[in-house]
């Protein structure tokens, strides 16, 4: 019988994070000593869940034959839109086949492991074959809340399939309890959350022991025979003694990363298991668990694939390549927390006809050029004509994809009128390795730290929102290139 189970991996932690101590300071509270600990990730501006999914499947599939995934799935509680599938923006952005199954799993932080799951039914019962996973959550408490020094944003994504399988799935189990403990209405723009001894105890607590225990039960499995455990907790203490009490020795537990990114909602279970498989060895078996609303456990076993695994940026690197965001005025304004004045510029949106977004979505979401069959000149956008004035043939361009290419910033400019979150507008032109030039705004950088010739990247960003038509507009910016 054939074996199932992971064969890729990605993660994606924002560049920037904000201190919990700037947090308490903007807030005027005297005794930060006695509060949370450490920082958590801020999704810059123009990210959020949907563009940090693709930062984190672009990890995963990078280097993988895209044209074999026939299926994806996307996990958030923060979706772009409540009635339009972002699992099928991101398929295209990603330039996935026409012909694959996507759904968004969502109302649950459990729902990066239930994507897991169906992902591995889907390719145990013959209806897919390499199942792409992702998830990302944003979520907002309210300001000067506890909430608000909890929520960390960040994604994750696996690749399902049967062939070069680096862990396998040996087994799952699931409890599902309407255990009210977090919520928020359709029309609330901020979490809401019950006292915290109820969440704690009755919760974490109860709930993660629960489906763990489950776990071991059902396939006669002890503590002791796994590498790492890896489970969420929004309590530093109470994760500890949580493992503790199942039996697990604290190097068994899984780092959960609460210090440095904080709580990822739907991501978090599968980012801290995405930091388990980067040190995992061959034979190491690895227990997940999720919470929400009850939880998921699944049981993963490290094959020798593992040895033979491609490199991904995962969690270690995007851990270690962060700059402070220095203040809380500036993440009240990433967060839209701030009715700033925008200026008579910054007001003027000038949305892409969604007509004209179908009929170019290859051009605009996935950026995709051509290439002259001829000379082997690639531009950007798509024409019928090669720009190479030595060759210039007509007609004979095949499909090139631009999104997952570096390049280098040939020249740029920093626009004090343009109207930013984030003080000078940046854009500049990209020269493409391999060929190419087009010019993008950028971002994660300030305009001191660049310099012509300067080694760059591209990401997936939101380009703007238009509220009074529900729109989110998209496209790729250009990012000093991260660790």
């Amino acid at each position: 019988m054939a074996i199932i189970g992971i064969t890729s991996y990605g993660g994606y932690i924002p560049y920037y994070r904000i201190n919990r101590l700037t947090i308490y300071g903007a807030l005027g509270w005297l005794n930060p000593a006695s509060l949370l600990p450490g920082e958590k990730a801020v999704a810059n501006y123009d990210e959020d869940s949907l563009t940090m999914a693709v930062a984190a499947a672009m990890d995963c599939i990078n280097g993988a034959e895209r044209e074999k995934i026939d299926g994806l799935y996307f996990a958030t509680t923060t979706a772009p839109y409540r009635e339009r599938q972002n699992a099928g923006i991101m398929a295209t952005v990603l330039d996935l086949r026409a012909d694959i199954r996507t759904s968004d799993f969502t109302a649950s932080t459990r729902s990066g492991t239930g994507a897991l799951i169906a992902a591995c039914d889907a390719v145990a019962s013959g209806s897919a074959q390499n199942v792409l996973v992702a998830a990302a959550d944003c979520r907002l408490g309210k300001p000067a809340g506890y909430l608000e020094e909890v929520y960390g944003d960040g994604a994750a994504a696996v690749l399902l399939g049967k062939e070069g399988v680096i862990a396998t799935i040996e087994g799952t189990h699931s409890v599902s309890y309407d255990f009210v403990d977090h919520w928020r209405a359709d029309d609330d723009k901020h979490n809401r959350a019950w006292e915290d001894r109820w969440i704690r105890d009755e919760g974490y607590s109860r709930f993660i022991s629960e489906v763990i225990s489950g776990l071991l039960r059902k396939y006669s499995l002890a503590p002791k025979d796994f590498a790492k455990v890896v489970y969420p907790c929004q309590y530093i203490r109470a994760h500890a003694d949580i493992g503790k009490a199942l039996g697990f020795a604290p190097q068994q537990i899984q780092d959960h990363m609460f210090t440095a990114v904080g709580h990822t909602g739907s991501a978090y279970p599968l980012m801290m298991l995405v930091g388990a498989l980067e040190e995992a060895k061959p034979g190491d078996r690895i227990l997940v668990a999720s919470y929400g609303y009850g939880g998921d456990a699944v049981v993963l076993k490290v094959t020798e694939e593992m040895a033979r695994a491609r490199e991904h940026r995962g969690m270690k690197k995007h851990l270690a390549s962060k700059k402070d965001l220095g203040s809380y005025e500036k993440y009240a304004t990433f967060r839209s927390m701030l009715g700033i004045d925008t200026g008579g510029r910054g007001e003027e949106i000038a949305p892409t006809q969604l007509s004209t977004l179908w009929r170019e979505r290859r051009t605009i979401l996935a950026l995709c050029g051509c290439r002259c069959r001829r000379c082997g000149t690639p531009q950007y956008p798509t024409q019928d004509i090669c720009c190479n004035p030595r060759c210039s043939a007509v007609n004979e361009m095949d499909s090139y994809r631009f999104a997952d290419k570096r390049g280098k910033l040939f020249t740029y400019t920093g626009d004090i009128l343009a109207f930013s979150p984030s003080p000078p507008a940046i854009y500049g032109f990209v020269d493409f390795d391999g060929g190419g030039r087009w010019m993008f705004d950028l971002n994660d950088c300030d305009l001191e730290s660049l310099s012509v010739g300067m080694p760059v990247e591209l990401t997936f960003r939101r380009k703007y929102r238009d509220v009074a038509r529900g729109i989110h507009g998209y496209f790729w910016k250009a990012i000093p290139i991260r660790a």
